[in-house]
Order: C-alpha cells, then structure tokens, then sequence
C-alpha cells in the first residue's frame, strides 16, 4: 500500500512539472465563417492543405459562432480549405506558414451549394477524439466501428469507459456513469439501459462526450461521471436517410435491421429512425463453492449454460419549429419494446465431508420478459439579446411497463439413484411499471467579456408500483403461495436548483464555479409487510474548476465536484428472488443514497495529448454482497451501502500517427482501488493496484477500404469482496463503400481469440468460491447500408437558442 501511494506521489509531483516541455511559439490562423448572408456557419471543417503535396497539416472546426483558430508549429507553404455540407467548397491563396506567425482571414464566406445531394461529396477533417478542458468528445461519425456496431460497443471504445459483460458500464474504473441522450436522462435501470443500446445503432451517433466532472448544470446523480451520446443533426432540405440489415453470429443467429429518415421542409425540420434487433448468448459458467461444517469441509460444484436472447424494438423521432429567428420549439418522441427470454440448465455436485455420500441437483429455469416504454419532450429556447442571454425550458414524460414470469423446475438425488427424485417448482411472477415527470429551465447571461453567469431550476417526480408473486409446488402437488410475495409502492421527488459563474483571472487563468442544491424526498412502502421506509434531505453540491494556459500547446485543467446515487427503486423493494435452488437475490429497504467527492487534474498537451490524475472518495457506496449459510448451504446476494471506498487513477491518451494511413489512439490507466466495510460480523479492508491499456489502431487500405483494430487488457483488480483475475481481448473491424458512397458494406469481429473469460475468488469470512465465466463473446457480424437522398442541400440556422439546446434537435 505504500508503494502504491509513493507511485501516485510521485506521478503528481511528475505531471505538476510538466510544464517545462513548452514547444515552439505556434502560428495561430483565425477567422469566422459565414454564409452569403452573413450568418455564422457553424461547425464547419476548417483545414490546413499542404500546397505541395496536399496534405493535412493542421484543423479546426468553427465553433456556434462560426469563429476558429487553428495553432500550428509546423512551417510549410499552405493553403486554408473549408468545407461543411451544404456549401460549396472554399480555398484560400497559398501562403507561409511559421512559428511564430499569426493570419487573421477575417469573415470568410462560404455560398450555398445548389446541385442535388447526391452530387456532393464532403470529407471530414475532424479528429477522432477532442480533448476540451471540461469533456473529452469522440467523433463517431465514419468511423470503421460506428458502421456495424451499436451504441454500446462504442461507448466501450471510449477512452476510460468499460463495459462488464453485464452491460454496467465504469469510468475511470469507477461504477455508476449517468447515460445521457442529447443531454436528456433516459432513467432507467442498467440493464434496461444496456438493452436500449444495444437496439441504437452506432451509425445514428455523431459523438460520444465523456465528462469526468460535471459542473452544477448537470444533474448531481452519478458518481462516475456523466457519458452523453449526441445523435446526428438533420442537415439536408427536403429528404435524406439510409436504410440498413446485417446479423451477428457469436453460436447464435441474431439480425437487425433500421431505417434513417430526415426530412426538412421552410421552418420545420424532422427526423425519425426505427431499429429492430436481435441480442443474445451463451454464458458458459462454473461455480465452486465449499462449506465449512463442524465434520469438515462440503462442497458444491455447479456446472451452468445460460442461453438469452433479447428482441428490441426502438423509434426515436424528433420535430423542430422555428418560429423566428430567435426562437425555437421542439418535441421529441422514443419508444422501446423488448421481448427476453432466457434458459439456464445446471447440475450441481454435492459433495459430503467425507466424500462418502455423493448428490445431485438438476435445475432447469425457463423466464420470458417484456417491457415498453414511451418517452417524450418538449423543449422551447429562445435568444433574449445580441449578447447571448439565453432561456430554455423541457417537459419530459417517461413511463415504462415491465412483466416477467419464470419457471424454476428441479430435480435432486442421491448417488446413481437417478430413479429416485425428488421434484419441486418455483414460479416467479413479476410485475412493475414507473413514471417519471420532469420540468427545468435554464438561463445564460454574459457579463462582460468572458464572464457568464448561468442559473437553473428542475423538478423530477417519480412513482414506480412493482409486484411480486412467488409460489412453490412439491412433486406433483399444487403450487402454493410464498411468503416471500411482496408488493411495492415506490415515490421520490427532487427538486433542484444551481448557479454557475465562468470568469478570467487573467489571459491564462480562467474559472468556472457553481453549486447546485437538492432536496429529495422518497417514500418506499412494502405494502405486503406492511413497511414504510421514508428518506427527506436536502444536499449542497459544489463544484470548480481552474484552466491554466501554461502556453499554446500546453494547459492544465483542475476541477472538483460532490455527486451523488440515490439507490434503484428495484433495489429498496425487500423481494426475495430465485437465481436457482442455491442462490437468492434479495433487495434492501435500507439501502441509502451514496456520496463521492472527486478531485481530477487533466494536462492537455498539443490539444492531442492527454495525462490525468483523478481521486475519488465514496460514502456508503453501493456495492454487491455475498452471504453463505452453512447450515443449509445456500448464497444470498443483495446491494448494501460500504462504509467508504477510495479510487485513484493515472490515465494517459497517447494518439500516434505512424503512417498518413495508419493512425493509432492508445490508453493507458492505472487505479488505485480500496473497499472498507462491515459487512455482517466480519469487516472488510481491502485493496489493489489494476491497470487498462487500450490501443486502437485505425487504417486507410488500398481499393477504398478503412479497417479498425483494437486491442484492450485488464489487469488483476478487486470488486468488494471478490478479487477478478486479468483478461484481455481483440476486436477488429473492416469496412467498404461503393456506388460514391451509397452503399456501405462492413463486417465486425469481437474477441478474436476467445479470450475475454473472467475468473473471480471470494475469500471472506465464511465466503469460499470461485467461478469461471465466458458469455460467447466470439462473434462476427455483418452489415449491408445504403444511403438514400432527395432535394437540396441546406443549413439549418443556429443563431437561436443556447448550443446545449440546439443539439438537443440533433
């Protein structure tokens, strides 16, 4: 342990002093892109072209305001080139480009493009990852991945995040992101949130922003950070889209199919997509568990194949009336449905002591789910001033039905009396449905040159009614009902409200500071046990940040914030579920919200180059406990609140261009991670130094084909209890355009060597098991798009309403 915390001493000391690398004094271009009406164009690509050999040199892209600013260190003849859809192409006259040199181009104006869509080609000159002071931005647009992959895969590629194979998704080694849509929650559990990803198509996403640290203006739930997936912006008047099939094979057939659809028409714009897919595999699992008894030692062996298979429909569909130049209204409608069903089929081997006495257990559990939900919202943002004073306003509804039943039939014996058994049956009957309601407004108001203030109000209600019905029938007898049947009534409302204020201390010094205050107000009722349990507390949630701009190629980016988890509502309802005849799953009425304070210092080098120091302290943390009885040798799993866990963290984002094809973006994370808690009579202190590397290789092949490649490997790390052994895996991708870009072929490859299989140790207390997993990771899927387009190429206007809002409209 002091070795670690020597590592992590000495690597902070290391990064404080880094700012003696300061490179040349750059050259620094800028200008403002407009049209021929003098409206801003914003995010156009802006590039620097090599005269000679027609090479990238440097890039940009110009911000809401049409404005950019490119620096450079490099010294060549070149010539500024910008590009954006909807505009014809513009080039500047040659000129040197130097150290040191600065060009002011002043308004460049771009005209209108007028020839039918499919006439126009336009390549982007964005990088793949932008690093920003507050967020770090993946450009998923045209990437190889992005093509036949869906919105979960990608977000696994992102720099810091990982995804378990239960679909949890951690950042920064941390559990707990918040998943945002167009900066909207989509409230829901994780594995409800890992289905309804993995129906988005990746091709509908233009970026993925990973926030580490969120400021006041973000909801203060999610200890880990905020991950907030921006879909594609409708940008062609009249109709464009693409529609698309493919399949994945990973030991099951599983196909998807989805069609894009935007279409522009004076001041209205839409745009709908609906996806339908197939998710499923096969979880190969072992379990080993001993039981000490007073005659020595018993022990199970359980041998597992689990076999899910998930059908998920999804539409998102989205409206934006411009009443005025100023002002903006828009309503946006999803839908989801998915159909599950999963088989599991185990033997256990029950061993005595003695090993004398030798029994079985057979266990087949058959389940089928089904869920909808409908989620809608109606925005209005509005541009008060020619300063930038800004209102916006949301009204969101969220509701959502689910139902499951399951069959857990059983079949025990002694020795080779397969003849002689004894059956019985466990029927699972489940029944939940929530809404949600929220309402917020923002307002934005400059003050003075590079000072902003910015406040906000919001509102949340949420009820959720979940019953459970659970009967037992032995032989061929009647099934009667359990005890452990429970109904329950959840309620919680939160209402919100923050300020933040951005300032400058001075040139290289600038500030953002803001509190955010919550007060919450839960009541979860069993009305079967007749239990009322009540939470009512107010909570203070302040952050800040600090950027310094050492010089042009090098700054650093200090920020603080508390955040907070209020606990699942499925996790304070006290059910009592069947995994199999051996393992329950139970809930916890007590659970409480849990509390983290989090420190990061991010030094961003040449605006490519990444090296972040992060600490993490949690209260009452949620986390996965497992509890043996050895008197009749069963496992009992339920989520209770750790006394305090402790994370820190060196991450480093290196890209590398080895070749003008090959370019490469590699990770590299080392945590720090600490668990104390009680848990039961024993107390838990625990800890372990892991790291991640990630290297993602991305290539330009001959004959107009891209591949992608990508290698990733955990280290050895603990999770509460359990200490998880090391494993890695590989996952490539090809893909090939044709007929000027109308059709696009692409195929996928995961864990090419079948090597993502985890194995985990418990070894607490009375707890003595291990388990060894592989959920057919393997796999290769295909995917056939084409592109489709009518009318002419447009821009949608951009001078109302705040850019947060705007890309709400995506």
């Amino acid at each position: 342990m002091k070795t670690t915390n020597l590592l992590f001493l000495t690597l902070f000391i290391y990064l404080l002093g880094v700012s003696g690398l300061a490179a040349k004094d750059p050259s620094r271009i800028i200008g403002k892109i407009i049209d021929q009406n003098e409206q801003p164009v914003p995010y156009a690509n802006v590039a620097l072209i090599d005269a000679k050999s027609g090479n990238l040199i440097d890039g940009a892209v110009s911000d809401e305001d049409g404005v950019f600013l490119i620096e450079s260190v490099k010294t060549a003849q070149v010539k500024l080139v910008v590009s954006s859809i909807g505009f014809t192409q513009y080039e500047s006259k040659v000129f040197e480009l130097a150290p040191g040199s600065k060009r002011d181009f002043g308004k460049v104006t771009v005209q209108d493009e007028m020839t039918g869509l499919d006439e126009v080609t336009v390549k982007s000159t964005r990088p793949e990852i932008i690093i920003e002071p507050d967020k770090t931005t993946i450009n998923v647009e045209g990437t190889v991945m992005a093509e036949g992959s869906n919105a979960l895969d990608v977000i696994g590629r992102s720099p810091g995040i990982y995804v378990d194979q239960d679909g949890i998704i951690n950042l920064n080694g941390r559990a707990g992101a918040t998943v945002m849509i167009n900066d909207r929650l989509t409230y829901m559990s994780a594995t409800d949130l890992a289905n309804f990803l993995r129906a988005m198509p990746a091709d509908n996403i233009k970026s993925i922003e990973v926030i580490n640290n969120p400021s006041a203006r973000f909801d203060a739930e999610g200890s880990a950070g905020v991950i907030n997936i921006k879909l594609k912006k409708n940008t062609v008047d009249g109709m464009f889209g693409n529609v698309q099939a493919g399949a994945l094979y990973n030991g099951q057939w599983l196909p998807n199919t989805g069609v894009a659809l935007n279409v522009k028409k004076g001041k209205w714009s839409t745009n709908a997509n609906l996806n339908y897919n197939h998710w499923g595999n096969f979880n190969d699992l072992e379990i080993n568990r001993n039981f000490a008894l007073p005659e020595g030692v018993s022990n199970f062996f359980q041998d597992s194949r689990i076999t899910t298979r998930n059908k998920n429909l999804f539409f998102n569909g989205a409206a934006n009336y411009e009443i005025n130049e100023n002002q903006n209204l828009a309503i946006n409608i999803q839908a989801s449905s998915s159909n599950d069903s999963n088989t599991s089929n185990s033997l256990t081997t029950i061993t005595s002591p003695d090993a004398s006495d030798i029994s079985y257990l057979d266990s087949k559990n058959d389940s089928d789910g089904r869920s909808k939900r409908i989620f809608a919202n109606l925005h209005y943002d509005a541009k008060l001033d020619t300063l930038g004073t800004k209102i916006s306003a949301d009204v969101d509804f969220t509701r959502m039905n689910s139902d499951s039943e399951s069959m857990l039939a059983n079949m025990q014996w002694e020795g080779q009396d397969v003849g002689n058994t004894f059956d019985y049956n466990i029927l699972t009957l489940n029944d939940m449905y929530y809404n949600i309601f929220t309402a917020k407004t923002d307002f934005v108001k400059p003050i003075g040159k590079g000072n902003t203030l910015e406040v906000g109000l919001k509102g949340s209600w949420v009820m959720s009614d979940n019953n459970l019905y659970l009967s037992r029938s032995e032989e061929e007898g009647p099934f009667v009902p359990d005890p452990n049947s429970n109904s329950f009534i959840y309620n919680e409302n939160v209402l919100a409200a923050y300020a933040s204020y951005k300032g400058k201390l001075s040139k290289k010094l600038s500030y953002q500071v803001g509190l955010r205050g919550e007060h919450s107000d839960i009541t979860g009722n069993s009305v079967t046990l007749n239990q009322v349990n009540k939470q009512d507390y107010f909570n203070l949630f302040p952050s800040a940040f600090l950027q310094h701009k050492v010089s042009d190629d090098y700054q650093i980016v200090y920020n603080v914030n508390r955040r907070i988890t209020r606990p699942n509502y499925r996790l304070l309802n006290p059910f009592v579920y069947y995994i199999d005849p051996l393992t329950t799953e139970t809930g916890n009425p007590n659970l409480k919200p849990q509390y983290s304070n989090n420190l990061e210092m991010n030094h961003v080098v040449k605006g490519a180059y990444q090296f972040t120091l992060g600490y993490s302290e949690t209260e009452d943390a949620f986390m996965q406990v497992f509890l043996q009885n050895e008197e009749d040798r069963t496992t009992t799993t339920y989520t209770d609140n750790f006394d305090k866990t402790r994370n820190a963290n060196f991450r480093a984002i290196v890209p590398v261009e080895i070749k003008d094809w090959w370019a490469t973006s590699n990770m590299a994370q080392v945590s720090y991670n600490q668990y104390k808690s009680q848990i039961g009579d024993d107390y838990l202190n625990s800890s372990n130094t892991s790291f991640m590397i990630r290297s993602q290789h991305n290539l330009t092949l001959p004959w107009g084909f891209k591949a992608e490649v990508m290698g990733i490997y955990l280290g050895p790390q603990i999770w509460g209890q359990g200490e998880i052994a090391g494993f890695g895996w590989v996952d490539a991708g090809l893909t090939k355009s044709i007929m000027k870009d109308k059709i696009t072929l692409s195929v996928n490859g995961t864990d090419l060597f079948r090597t993502q299989v985890i194995k985990a140790d418990i070894d607490f207390a009375a707890m003595d098991t291990n388990f060894r997993q592989y959920r057919s990771n393997q796999g290769v899927r295909f995917t056939l798009k084409y592109n489709f387009s009518k009318g002419e190429s447009f821009r949608v206007k951009s001078n109302s309403g705040s850019s947060e809002e705007r890309n709400r409209l995506d």
